[in-house]
């Protein structure tokens, strides 16, 4: 099964649009209405969502994911990113998330997190 991914509002939304044209199933933060919202409650519509989360914010997510695995909580996994892309690397950002895409299923990314530049080699 692949990823259904959820971008955090600090990576370019047009990134799901491309996703979607390629057959992927991917939505925004501000395409569903939650930009502005904590961590933990983005943490919480994407586990509602099945989805994974995409984000830079490297050290909160990290430390998010650590909190939701000590309690116990399950959660479709968290993609973080050390590099932030700007939004004229939108090409670049989409070939490494098509990489992942292309590496990793959506059964292997459960309760789990893994660094987006990993997939930039």
């Amino acid at each position: 099964m692949l990823i259904k991914f959820y971008l955090n509002e600090d990576i370019a939304p047009d990134l799901a649009k491309l996703l979607r044209e390629r057959g992927f199933d991917a939505i925004s933060t501000y395409e569903a209405g939650m930009r502005g919202k904590s961590d933990e409650e983005q943490m919480e519509f994407v586990q509602q969502q099945g989805r994974a989360i995409l984000s830079c914010n490297f050290h909160d997510y990290l430390r998010l994911a650590r909190e939701w695995f000590l309690a116990g909580k399950e959660h479709y996994g968290v993609i973080v990113s050390y590099r932030q892309y700007s939004g004229k690397e939108l090409g670049k950002l989409l070939q490494v998330v098509l990489k992942l895409l292309n590496d990793v299923t959506a059964e292997e990314m459960h309760n789990t997190v893994r660094l987006l530049d990993e997939f930039a080699r």
